[in-house]
């Protein structure tokens, strides 16, 4: 007779296999919440890169998107 409490005879109700299996889960659990927030929450200032509207052109001018004239009309605009 197989009795549902003991999981087929795994041992989770007692203190055999499962209860190592069990604290060996929770303890890679919490390990990696630890992990987890350290690498969140590193004390670094977040990683924010605000473009300007120069640095925009001066990638538009480096990629030949825009001809010189383009660029140096919008520079004199912006400045």
């Amino acid at each position: 007779m197989m009795h549902w409490g003991n999981f087929g005879g795994m041992g989770f109700g007692g203190f055999g296999l499962g209860w190592i299996l069990i604290v060996i889960f929770w303890s890679l659990a919490f390990m990696g919440i630890i992990y987890f927030a350290r690498h969140m929450w590193d004390g670094k200032s977040p990683k924010i890169v605000i473009e300007t509207a120069e640095d925009i052109l001066k990638k538009k001018y480096a990629a030949g998107e825009i001809t010189r004239d383009e660029y140096r009309g919008k520079m004199k605009e912006i400045n």
